[in-house]
């Protein structure tokens, strides 16, 4: 499989229309869970992206820890923690940190009181964001990616509700 791929979107109809089809993107990581200070596992990790969900980011894990499902969280944040320590409660990001002998960009997943972590290629994680989810959205116009009214109908005041 290809590092970088570019993914169709299904339609998927709404309660009045097809909702527009959105373009993705998707990058194959070798990623490294780690397991203890100087233990880790290789786990290969997909990130994705999708111009209909342009505010987020998908995180799959494959392989032997596919149970770990999939985490979306902001891919402003992602790029935060490329430059920075980022994020609160459940999803944490460290970009790499030459001085503590840590190349890697760490994540920080947590679901209670259970929590992960796992190393990402910095690299190649900044190159994807910038060549390819930039490129779909540019940061800073996620909003104008989103159809709004698709969503609206059934809310209150909204011209489209019936009455």
């Amino acid at each position: 499989m290809p590092a970088h791929q570019s993914l169709p979107s299904p339609s998927q109809p709404g309660p009045a229309q097809p909702r527009p089809e959105g373009t993705g993107t998707e990058v194959l990581l070798d990623a490294r869970l780690v397991l203890g200070e100087h233990e880790s596992l290789d786990i290969p990790v997909r990130l994705g992206y999708r111009s209909d969900d342009p505010f987020a980011v998908a995180l799959r894990f494959l392989g032997p820890a596919a149970d770990a499902g999939v985490w979306r969280f902001s891919r402003d944040l992602l790029w935060e923690g490329l430059q920075r320590p980022a994020g609160q409660g459940d999803v944490r990001i460290w970009p790499p940190c030459t001085c503590h002998g840590r190349t890697a960009l760490r994540v920080m997943l947590r679901n209670g009181e259970d929590a992960v972590l796992i190393d990402l290629p910095p690299r190649q994680v900044r190159r994807w964001l910038r060549r390819e989810t930039f490129a779909l959205v540019p940061p800073g116009t996620e909003a104008d990616a989103i159809d709004w009214d698709a969503g609206l109908p059934g809310y209150p005041g909204h011209p489209g509700r019936p009455g």
